[in-house]
């Protein structure tokens, strides 16, 4: 058996308890392990947040040594509350780097023109790929996006976004409205091209 084989077995096969434990006392190869478990995950994540994938890599790369400068103060919950524990922190650091760009600002919401753009249908949604609504999402604005990211794909409520953003929770309602605004009309432009 080679090294690589032995490193597979014993590393790939441990839980995330194990693993954060033998992180925490700097295993190398349990740092290696937990990096090639969740960086494409996270980065994933971080692509939602950030403008391009050079940036969404450097938060991966920035969060993951975070979470291992961490790892000792990491709380297993059962199954999966490890990488629900580092996309925090990746997210978390991708919500810094937005307002360190100051990308936040408070957006009023003119509501006037949304009566006039139709909602696409279920079938018309079920007709675009997953990746292209992400590509899509990932078009909005930094404020929209981060907003739209924590609230509907996150599950943040309006209280935490306000609070994670430094923003009123009204501020956040008004930019989650925008953000579905100019989704609907992306949607729609898209669903208008490809039928031509």
């Amino acid at each position: 058996m080679t090294s690589q084989t032995k490193y597979d077995v014993h590393y790939q096969g441990l839980d995330e308890r194990s693993l954060a434990e033998l992180c925490s006392e700097n295993d190398r190869c349990a740092q290696e392990d937990l990096y090639s478990r969740y960086a494409v995950r996270l980065f994933t994540l971080c692509l939602r947040y950030s403008d391009n994938r050079e940036e969404a890599r450097d938060l991966v790369h920035d969060a993951i040594l975070r979470a291992l400068d961490k790892i000792s103060t990491f709380t297993y919950k059962g199954d999966g509350s490890l990488y629900a524990w580092m996309s925090r922190i990746a997210v978390n650091m991708a919500l810094g780097q937005i307002r360190r760009k100051n990308r936040f600002h408070f957006v009023h919401l003119d509501d006037s023109g949304s009566a006039e753009l139709p909602e696409p249908t279920d079938e018309e949604l079920a007709g675009i790929s997953n990746e292209k609504l992400l590509e899509i999402i990932s078009g909005l604005p930094g404020t929209q996006r981060a907003v739209f990211n924590l609230y509907c794909m996150d599950g943040y409520s309006h209280k935490e976004i306000a609070r994670k953003l430094g923003i009123s929770e009204r501020g956040s309602t008004s930019i989650l409205a925008k953000a579905r605004y100019s989704l609907r009309k992306r949607i729609n432009e898209y669903i208008s091209e490809a039928e031509q």
